[in-house]
């Protein structure tokens, strides 16, 4: 299981996160010792005093003679004066004793400044209560009610503490997300590149390092577009130069005597498999932009290869049409891929073919099924034969430049779809699937 994020603005984000969170926690320790630590000493002060001040009173009425009324009277006066009630143990319970929490750091400061045994229970009803029992007046508890002590005091600094937290891992979020925004720019150029497309140069911006990447970047994306295009300017002028000589020599084949009628036709049908060759080196090398796609539906473009299929063909072709919306694509290109796939099922397979077309809405895709009844690629053979001038030793016979399935791949990708490879249930053969996206993904 993994903990640490793995992209750049997580980590970013995680590491503030992890900063402001020790922050805070060293916050709120130091206000607990230099803010609500005085102030709960403070107020243990003041308590004590008014103990103090019930107890000097007890002992001045223990020593003088005087009435049990008049002591009665004098030390309820004075305990309403402080805003103090006494009770008996019987008394305490019944007025809420039980429902109060012991606080022992409140105990022992008491404890200390009253020189005696102290307990110390806080309840909150309709208002905070403090309840004092001290060995010096034993057998007696005494209520304080607090009116200054409103737990909605402290409410600030959390929400301060909170506020702060908050603001800061949103600012972070944001700085990140500035940071990162060249970065995303960057990933989407390569991946056009990638498809065979050449964005316009991207702006250099950001921090010192994101700007040189980004300027590496521009620099190679110009050399491979460069590159690209003296291949393709290559390509097309060695396929110009040959195709001239082939022409005289066709021309001179058909001139010979009937009686070397085999040998012409020997040389016709090289020269026609080699032209044959140079148009799938051309194929190969041709680059077409997204400025080419239209809205297509794929079911028109099988149904219009399929109707061009040459009348040579041995193999039965059947077609399942499933519903599928338009999407855009390079009309040409895809045909040039069904119809290569749809060469290596009658080139390979036995007697039938099988090509289905559908929609996955899940995924948000449309897909091709080509099937042949023939043996197949072996799995270990896949990735070889998608290479461009390999074929397949076993499975597939020697015939060609190896250029067909490198042309699919190559076309498919540049589509942003996948092509993938497996065994047909219905036909037993190969089953080539092409899946393409519904939307644009450049």
């Amino acid at each position: 299981m993994r903990i640490l994020p793995r992209s750049a603005f997580a980590r970013t984000v995680a590491l503030i996160a992890l900063l402001l969170l020790i922050n805070q926690v060293v916050s709120y320790v130091m206000v607990g010792l230099y803010v609500v630590k005085p102030t709960m000493q403070q107020i243990s002060s003041v308590v004590a005093k008014q103990v103090q001040g019930v107890i000097v009173l007890d002992q001045w009425l223990a020593s003088h003679e005087m009435s049990n009324v008049e002591k009665r009277a004098l030390a309820e006066r004075y305990t309403q004066a402080v805003g103090m009630d006494g009770f008996t143990s019987d008394e305490a319970i019944e007025n809420g004793l039980e429902q109060a929490t012991t606080y022992s750091f409140l105990s022992e400061q008491m404890s200390q400044q009253l020189a005696a045994t102290t307990e110390v229970r806080i309840s909150q009803d309709a208002n905070y209560y403090v309840w004092i029992r001290t060995e010096s007046l034993a057998g007696y508890w005494m209520r304080i009610k607090l009116d200054n002590f409103d737990e909605a005091r402290f409410s600030p600094l959390l929400f301060y503490l909170l506020l702060i937290g908050g603001l800061s891992v949103l600012g972070g979020m944001l700085f990140t997300s500035w940071q990162n925004k060249p970065l995303k720019s960057l990933q989407a150029a390569a991946l056009q590149v990638g498809r065979g497309d050449y964005p316009e140069r991207l702006r250099e911006r950001g921090s010192t390092e994101v700007i040189a990447v980004t300027k590496a970047f521009n620099q190679m994306a110009e050399g491979v577009r460069q590159l690209e295009q003296d291949r393709a300017l290559l390509m097309a002028g060695v396929s110009h130069d040959l195709r001239t000589p082939l022409t005289r020599i066709r021309l001179a084949t058909e001139m010979m005597p009937a009686s070397e009628d085999y040998l012409a036709e020997g040389i016709i049908s090289d020269i026609d498999d080699m032209n044959a060759i140079i148009d799938q080196f051309i194929d190969y090398v041709r680059v077409d932009s997204a400025a080419d796609s239209d809205c297509e539906n794929l079911n028109y473009l099988v149904e219009d290869v399929i109707g061009h299929v040459p009348e040579t063909w041995s193999s039965e072709i059947e077609v399942h049409y499933g519903e599928i919306p338009s999407i855009p694509v390079r009309a040409i290109s895809i045909k040039r891929v069904l119809l290569n796939l749809l060469e290596n099922a009658e080139r390979y397979g036995g007697q039938r073919i099988l090509v289905e077309t559908g929609y996955a809405a899940a995924r948000k895709r449309v897909w091709i099924s080509i099937c042949d009844d023939g043996e197949g690629i072996p799995a270990s053979q896949i990735e070889h034969v998608l290479q461009p001038f390999t074929q397949g030793d076993k499975a597939r016979a020697s015939k060609g430049s190896g250029l067909g399935l490198a042309i699919v791949k190559r076309i498919v990708e540049r589509h942003g779809g996948r092509i993938s490879f497996g065994r047909s249930q219905r036909l037993g053969g190969l089953a080539v699937r092409i899946e393409l996206p519904s939307v644009s993904s450049d």
